[in-house]
């Protein structure tokens, strides 16, 4: 009976957020569908349009935060993509990185004293209005017994709940895509397995406190990269305790000359590469407010709750695809790829897939320094491959996922940025390309 009726509210639970949802998307849909046909007919009339795009980015902030911390993390990710998007777009989304609305400090006071219970209250003092504010937790400062000054990462009260419906909601949606017939071979239900577990791991603090150490211990070798040490003994799955960084900045193109963004962008990048391609540990969250200055010019990188580990099959596949890419060699990617593939369709033409990827990284091999998308690149590679019926194994997203975040932000501090050649250092540390099948 007690299993019964856990049931009967889950689902009546889900039923709640699936109508809240639905009723916030369809007023804010109804709000910028009329702002953009107002947009439309000044245009035709000889107008410029006005404001509304700006409005319209306010809009986009004020509903992806009604809708709460899963949606808030998309508006996060699509605020770093400032060159496809206008800044009317990014620009208020780029609040969402670190300013959520708080929680009540009620609440906030309940989270931390629960998560303490049983045991000795380990701090000295402790600021109960935050430092920073994300859409899954606040950042808090504190002072240990010992004397140490820590930064506390403190999970929102009841998000677990709100973000685990939201996962059943959109498994839901994944599982009607592939009901489609033209879709039945794409693999929806997987891809939404592993990115949305991945994004509900980061509800496991007792996990980002582990994944911040390795990223320390990974990243300690680049002499200009800091990560915050995580203090096992106070950490618990709903709070993380880290060494405080003080005097962290955050960095604008603007805020620094020619020589500093290049400085910038190739501790970014190499941080990135060393990640995807030597220790497999992946940061797939590098958004603004993740990413600062401290007072030596190192570049500190926060929080660990989106980091991912690779499988070393995965890990070698994606370093050999982007080295045969920035070779040129369009032969031997389409090789990791038809080889990495997690499922091939049997009524689909594996050599013509080859040709038609090897013709796509030779145009990509030609582009000018500065002048390659990654965005446009693998959202052709992905056509190639649903056209083709070659499904990539989903744990590829990830290491797609952290390179997309980043290069809007790179691009807006050196637009010359060659991303293929800033990574054969990198790739170059570890081994080159492995054989693979020989070439007919």
């Amino acid at each position: 009976m007690k299993e019964i009726t856990g049931r009967l509210l889950r689902v009546a639970g889900l039923t709640l957020r699936a109508a809240r949802v639905g009723a916030i998307v369809s007023a804010y849909g109804l709000l910028l569908g009329a702002s953009a046909a107002g947009r439309l007919g000044r245009r035709r009339g000889g107008d410029g349009g006005g404001g509304g795009g700006v409005k319209d980015g306010e809009r986009w902030v004020r509903m992806l935060t009604r809708l709460g911390p899963s949606f808030i993390k998309i508006g996060q990710l699509v605020s770093t993509r400032r060159d496809l998007l206008p800044p009317e777009m990014t620009g208020p989304l780029a609040r969402l990185t670190d300013s959520a609305p708080p929680p009540s400090g009620r609440r906030i006071r309940l989270a931390v004293r629960a998560a303490y219970a049983g045991r000795p209250w380990p701090f000295r003092e402790f600021v109960w209005e935050p430092v920073a504010c994300g859409s899954i937790a606040t950042v808090h400062e504190a002072v240990t017994r010992d004397g140490r000054r820590v930064a506390v990462k403190v999970r929102r009260p009841g998000i677990q709940t709100v973000m685990e419906r939201d996962f059943a909601l959109t498994r839901a949606v994944m599982g009607a895509l592939g009901a489609v017939p033209k879709l039945r071979e794409m693999p929806f239900k997987m891809m939404h397995e592993q990115v949305g577990s991945a994004i509900l791991r980061q509800l496991d603090f007792s996990a980002e406190a582990s994944a911040l150490a390795e990223l320390r211990a990974n990243l300690s070798g680049l002499g200009n990269v800091r990560v915050p040490e995580p203090l096992p003994g106070l950490c618990t799955p709903e709070i993380v305790v880290m060494e405080y960084i003080g005097d962290l900045r955050r960095f604008g193109p603007d805020d620094l000359d020619a020589g500093a963004r290049r400085q910038v962008v190739r501790a970014v990048l190499t941080a990135v590469y060393e990640m995807l391609f030597i220790d497999g540990v992946v940061h797939c969250d590098l958004h603004p407010g993740n990413l600062y200055f401290d007072e030596r010019a190192d570049l500190v990188i926060l929080d660990a709750g989106f980091v991912i580990r690779l499988p070393d099959e995965v890990r070698r596949s994606f370093a050999d695809f982007f080295i045969n890419m920035a070779m040129g060699d369009g032969w031997a990617c389409a090789q990791v790829v038809i080889e990495s593939a997690a499922h091939i369709a049997d009524d689909r033409h594996v050599p013509d897939f080859r040709a038609a990827l090897t013709e796509l990284v030779r145009e990509a091999a030609g582009t000018r320094s500065g002048e390659f998308d990654l965005a446009r690149f693998a959202g052709r590679l992905f056509d190639l491959q649903r056209r083709f019926g070659l499904f990539p194994a989903p744990e590829f997203a990830f290491p797609l996922l952290s390179l997309l975040v980043i290069e809007g932000m790179i691009k807006n501090f050196d637009s010359g940025v060659d991303f293929q050649a800033e990574a054969v250092p990198v790739l170059r540390r570890r081994n080159m390309p492995r054989e693979r099948t020989a070439r007919p």
